[in-house]
């Protein structure tokens, strides 16, 4: 059998699922050498800034609708800040009126940890997306489109 009867392109690097694949793992590689030392995992970051940023956004901050914000699913987001609350970055309590859900608030020692995070976070991503230069804004349009999807 030959590469045309299995691919449908010539190039490996015209799969856009290939390419995709290649650019979040060298993305994701750098980004858990910065959470390492700050005892944070990708996904815990992840949680950790959806719960702040619905916080301050004033929303009822629930466990599954962080899941839905970061489009992440239930389990994994309960197992994140089950870990984060263990590390006293969050703390869970009880819905005043729906038994099933808990609502998270994000504490003064995760505030902190997450302003040193997200400054850190985000200079590396404009290192690493730099070179999209002015197609930047097209880049998160295509992205955000995806993520709609």
């Amino acid at each position: 059998m030959s590469k045309d009867e299995i691919f449908g392109f010539d190039k490996a690097e015209d799969s856009p699922g290939f390419l995709l694949w290649q650019v979040s793992n060298l993305w994701q590689r750098e980004i858990r050498k910065i959470l390492e030392p700050l005892d944070l995992t990708h996904a815990q970051f992840v949680v950790l800034a959806v719960t702040y940023w619905l916080e301050c956004s004033g929303v009822e901050t629930t466990q599954i609708r962080i899941s839905d914000q970061a489009k992440t699913d239930p389990m994994s987001t309960s197992t994140a800040l089950r870990t984060l609350e263990g590390k006293k970055m969050v703390s869970r309590f009880a819905h005043d009126s729906d038994t099933r859900a808990k609502l998270v608030r994000v504490t003064a020692e995760g505030k902190n940890l997450l302003k040193v995070a997200v400054r850190e976070v985000e200079a590396f991503d404009e290192r690493f997306f730099a070179p999209l230069g002015s197609r930047r804004k097209d880049f998160l349009k295509g992205l955000q489109g995806l993520c709609d999807v």
